[in-house]
This record gives C-alpha cells, structure tokens and sequence, in this order.
C-alpha cells in the first residue's frame, strides 16, 4: 500500500457525493443584482430569472430596497419557491431562492 501525505483516502465516490452536497450547500445556479433597482423590479426580474431555471436551481438575488425584506418573502410563498437563507451583504441583502415546482 502506498504512502498518503497530508492528503483524505477516501474512495473516489464518496469525494463525489461530498462534492455535490457541498455544492448544493454553498453555491448558486445563477446570480442577480438587482442592485439599485426599487419594488416591484427585484421581484419581477427574480421571477423571470427564475422561470428560465430548472426546478431545484438555486437563484442567488442581491438587492438593497428596504422594501425586498418583505416582497422576496411573499414572492417565494407565493410562487411555490423556498427561500432558504436572507442575509447582508455589503450594503445589501443577499437572498437565496431555491426554485419550486
């Protein structure tokens, strides 16, 4: 058996699985800044950015109106999407949306 240095030895797959649990837990399909825009953009262009992904994509939207801590919610209850995680960025939010079927 060889030598392992510094390194996991894990099985090919189990690195795969472990890669794609990561990826689902810290990455985003896409991303829209939706920065500067006011209610009702954020919302609409989320909602349009969204019919363009597959179910289960996650939509990653930035945007500083006061008024999207509110409407990004509703939107997502709404439309049948999971909001899975709210919070600041630099001098905006940042919202992740997983998309429903």
């Amino acid at each position: 058996m060889g030598k392992v240095t510094g390194r996991c030895a894990h099985k090919p797959v189990d690195r795969m699985k472990h890669r794609t649990y990561l990826r689902a837990m810290t990455e985003t399909d896409m991303t829209l800044d939706a920065i500067g825009l006011l209610c009702p953009l954020p919302v609409l262009k989320a909602r349009k950015r969204l019919k363009a992904l597959p179910d289960g994509a996650v939509l990653a939207l930035l945007a500083d109106d006061p008024a999207a801590i509110v409407d990004v919610p509703h939107f997502c209850a709404e439309a049948g999407h999971a909001l899975l995680s709210c919070h600041e960025g630099a001098g905006h939010q940042v919202y992740l949306i997983r998309k429903g079927g």
